[in-house]
């Protein structure tokens, strides 16, 4: 299945700043004739550009709450993220009951099946025989960036499905188990924290066929949700996790729960861009496993929760402190049932000619113009970089005068090589005169 993108833009409030443009980290943003574009083959739905977006111009395209109504039986699949949202939480059971009164028939907690991925990393990681480091596969916005930026990295990757789609296998056979209905009538629905897991719930890569049937978003779901807890005073008993599982809401609550040392963890997109180059280059040899958390602080900092995340982690923090550290073991059959073939190959993004010959040809071309440009990647001319416009300019997509040095050439040219042109262009770009130096000075 081709894989769809949950961040999309808002054409009538997008004003063309490149504010977006400049915090892509795959350049899959470029500015054109005053709005904001997305190349849909670089985006990995990081939500960076939802994040910093001053117009509010971007947004992740979740399911909506009323797709309940089209199965017999509805379980929601909390992420452990969502206890963070409340204030003075101090039982998970509040939440988990107040699904149930907003309208889901079931919750299984995704944190549940994280404690069974975890037991299951720990056996892997004794085996042994495994390439360092062992990367966590349970951001998938960190697989698609090492699929696309860093493929010698992919056999790192572990072999192990999302905490989320394992919840979902196992919330469906138990609901078929309690109520006799076909496996089609239940849906399963994750209460997800960022546009990533939308597109993973949508488009999986790692399972043949869909587990998930919609992602609601964390903020659309909070107030629907919030008033149902505050009306009950007595919950149902549903929690079946311990601090193990809900700690995977924060960065580092994964390698915590592997119990031992040698392992990293990395919250924050160019945070892990980072590492990843230092491990690409061999840098760390002695960091045994990987957890890449592309929100910062964790899950508890995606771009569509409610609460500040360091805020959240807190709450989070708090929640853990009277809860046994698991509840859960994978069972004998899981390790089965639950590995994937990870795609091994490559993203491939910005091919630039189906003829092998013709694409070299490109790339030279490239390689060539972007050395005739400042190099100082302004972005004025709707590009990250200015290689990133070369690129665009062969393609066809954009043109040299997009350069806005190359412009000021072209107005001087053709005002006589007066400076008469520096006035048409904005103070950063202008040639400084001498005289300006001395005062400056």
């Amino acid at each position: 299945m081709d894989r769809l993108n949950s961040v999309t833009l808002d054409k009538n409030r997008c004003l063309g700043c490149t504010t977006c443009m400049k915090h892509c980290p795959t350049e899959a943003i470029r500015v054109r004739r005053g709005r904001a574009h997305i190349l849909q083959e670089r985006c990995i739905d990081c939500g960076n550009c939802i994040r910093v977006c001053p117009h509010r111009a971007k947004k992740a395209v979740c399911d909506s709450f009323d797709r309940l109504q089209e199965f017999k039986w509805t379980v929601a699949l909390p992420a452990p993220s969502l206890y963070g949202q409340f204030h003075n939480l101090s039982d998970a059971n509040i939440v988990l009951s107040g699904l149930k009164e907003i309208g889901f028939s079931d919750v299984y907690e995704v944190s549940r099946a994280a404690e069974q991925v975890s037991d299951l990393t720990r056996k892997r990681i004794k085996e042994g025989n495994l390439p360092r480091p062992y990367i966590s596969s349970a951001c998938p916005v960190s697989t698609r960036l090492i699929r696309m930026r860093f493929p010698q990295l992919i056999p790192n990757i572990s072999e192990f499905i999302e905490p989320v789609e394992y919840a979902a296998i196992q919330a469906r056979a138990e609901a078929v188990e309690k109520t006799g209905f076909k496996p089609c009538e239940i849906g399963i629905f994750f209460i997800t924290p960022c546009p990533a897991k939308v597109t993973s719930v949508h488009a999986p890569s790692g399972i043949n066929e869909r587990v998930i049937d919609g992602a609601i978003s964390m903020s659309d779901i909070y107030k629907r949700l919030l008033s149902a807890m505050k009306k009950n005073d007595e919950p149902e008993q549903l929690s079946r996790s311990g601090i193990v599982g809900i700690g995977w809401a924060r960065s580092g609550g994964e390698v915590a729960a592997l119990l031992n040392e040698g392992y990293l963890a990395v919250d924050g997109i160019d945070n892990i861009i980072k590492i990843l180059e230092d491990i690409d280059a061999g840098l760390l040899p002695e960091v045994e496993f990987l957890e890449l958390n592309a929100c910062g602080q964790g899950c508890v900092g995606g771009c569509i929760t409610i609460e500040n995340p360091y805020v959240a982690k807190g709450r989070i923090k708090h929640l853990m402190r009277y809860l046994p550290v698991s509840r859960n073991k994978a069972a004998d059959d899981m390790a089965d049932k639950s590995k994937i073939e990870f795609p091994r190959e490559e993203l491939q993004v910005g091919r630039l000619d189906e003829d092998r010959t013709a694409a070299f040809a490109k790339f030279a071309k490239i390689s060539a113009l972007a050395l005739e440009f400042p190099g100082l990647d302004c972005g004025s001319c709707g590009a990250p970089s200015c290689r990133a416009l070369a690129e665009d300019i062969v393609l066809g997509f954009a043109s040299e005068e997009d350069c806005i040095f190359r412009m000021r050439e072209r107005m001087e040219y053709m005002t006589g090589g007066s400076d008469d042109a520096d006035a048409y262009l904005p103070p950063p770009f202008r040639k400084v005169s001498e005289s300006s130096e001395e005062r400056e000075n």
